[in-house]
């Protein structure tokens, strides 16, 4: 029943969209297999590049749907929303569209290229290869004001909430955030759970494992202004540029670095799926595509509508 519930279109996906889209539009050149060089290559250059991308993924997705938004440049566009200045992987979208606009200029959409590019660098990352549909075009709007994405310290009803607005499950969310297993944050982020939780100077969470916050406080994020640019690992730093379910077991040991994270464990109404995906590595490696294909598919522009970019930061 849950693959099932997973699988499921969200609303705003279309029916428009298919498999192997692109197939015989590119004066024979196989699409899919040019995107998966590309990521390949950059992969092996630039590990990271499988976080760089899953993060534009859901900042992308989330606001107005996965339509290219993200990727336009200029005052006032979602790119220079704070929460996206630190996003990265644009150059690679960027070397993909020009790849493939020399072999079939004005066919394959910058929010087609974000999506399979970022399948392919999940797999290189240890998850499991997967295929996505395709036929998505590029929207014509890119702005700041649309960009409300969730918070660092909501609770699991915030979090499920702001998902659920986008057809989006409980279980679902607690599988998209295993994206975390790679991700990373900064110092001023968790801070406050370290140093003055509540809004009590000196205070730190008691929900989170203490020798923890020990080494978090003694020799990651001292309580000076110069480490608030230190990078902060999600997961723990053996696995963080490994796509696995390490991210959920930390959780069960009070180890989530995100209050958003945590409090997915400490809320019964998902500390079950945090169970269940802790104790079961084959289940997150087998789920976490499906939640991210749903993800792909909310809000999509399809037929004639929007455009095809000629370049992924501009619009035509």
């Amino acid at each position: 029943m849950v693959a099932v519930a997973v699988l499921a279109l969200a609303p705003g996906g279309s029916a428009q969209l298919q498999y192997g889209f692109y197939k015989g539009k590119c004066n024979g050149t196989d699409v899919e297999a040019v995107v998966q060089g590309i990521v390949r290559a950059w992969f092996w250059r630039e590990n990271p590049i499988v976080a760089y991308l899953l993060r534009m993924q859901f900042h992308e997705c989330v606001i107005n749907g996965c339509d290219g938004g993200l990727l336009i440049d200029g005052p006032g566009t979602e790119k220079t929303a704070p929460p996206n200045l630190s996003v990265k992987g644009y150059d690679v979208i960027a070397a993909i569209k020009t790849e493939l606009e020399r072999r079939c200029p004005g066919v394959v959409s910058c929010s087609d290229i974000q999506i399979l590019a970022t399948r392919d660098a999940v797999a290189l990352g240890g998850g499991a290869a997967y295929s996505v549909r395709t036929g998505r075009r590029d929207r014509r709007r890119s702005t700041v004001s649309d960009v409300k994405l969730p918070a660092p310290e909501y609770t699991a009803a915030q979090t499920t909430a702001y998902y659920g607005r986008l057809g989006l499950s409980a279980f679902d969310t607690v599988l998209l955030l295993g994206a975390h297993t790679v991700g990373a944050t900064h110092c001023s982020v968790i801070k406050p759970r370290l140093y003055s939780y509540g809004g009590r100077p000196g205070a730190t969470d008691p929900g989170m494992d203490p020798s923890y916050a020990f080494v978090f406080k003694k020799y990651v994020c001292p309580n000076v202004p110069s480490s608030d640019n230190t990078i902060v690992f999600l997961d723990d730093q053996w696995s963080a540029l490994k796509v696995d379910n390490q991210y959920y077991k930390n959780l069960q040991l009070r180890r989530g670095v995100l209050p958003c994270d945590q409090n997915l464990y400490n809320d019964g109404s998902t500390r079950w799926i945090v169970d269940l995906l802790a104790n079961n590595s084959g289940l997150f490696t087998s789920l976490f595509p499906q939640a991210l294909i749903k993800l792909s598919e909310v809000n999509v522009l399809t037929g004639t509508q929007g455009e095809i970019r000629k370049v992924c930061n501009k619009f035509n």
